[in-house]
């Protein structure tokens, strides 16, 4: 039935977009989380890939989260000689984490789930809509 298809594909790309509002809130969260000792890495931002696949069951390609890797930029640097995890010529390494970009992410992925979430209610309205016409 089309209808299970269209379901399987809104499902899946709200839960493709759920984790990427997962990441992006992590992200945000460890903005500031520097390394506790000298030279040492801070937070590492992490990014979400998307791919799409092929449901078997339903008869559908739908999107799936292939992999949370990590973001491989440079860390700013911020002279600061009296933090703890300064290097020995007083720089401190800073997360790769861009609250602006975090928040665009955010919105779009957000936008994305809202998206898919009206076709889900459309289809389910559909479905509703289906069955009371064949009682």
């Amino acid at each position: 039935m089309d209808l299970d298809r269209a379901l399987s594909i809104s499902a899946s790309g709200m839960r493709a977009q759920a984790t990427r509002l997962r990441v992006v809130a992590e992200n945000l969260a460890n903005r500031d989380s520097t390394g506790q000792t000298p030279g040492a890495d801070p937070y590492r931002r992490r990014i979400v890939t998307f791919a799409e696949r092929l449901d078997r069951a339903a008869g559908v390609r739908t999107v799936q989260v292939v992999r949370v890797g990590t973001d491989q930029r440079e860390f700013p640097l911020r002279f600061d000689p009296g933090h703890p995890a300064a290097d020995a010529r007083g720089y401190v390494r800073l997360p790769n984490v861009d609250s602006l970009v975090e928040m665009m992410d955010m919105q779009e992925a957000q936008r994305s789930y809202n998206a898919n979430l009206g076709v889900l209610e459309a289809t389910r309205g559909m479905l509703t809509r289906t069955i009371e016409a064949l009682r």
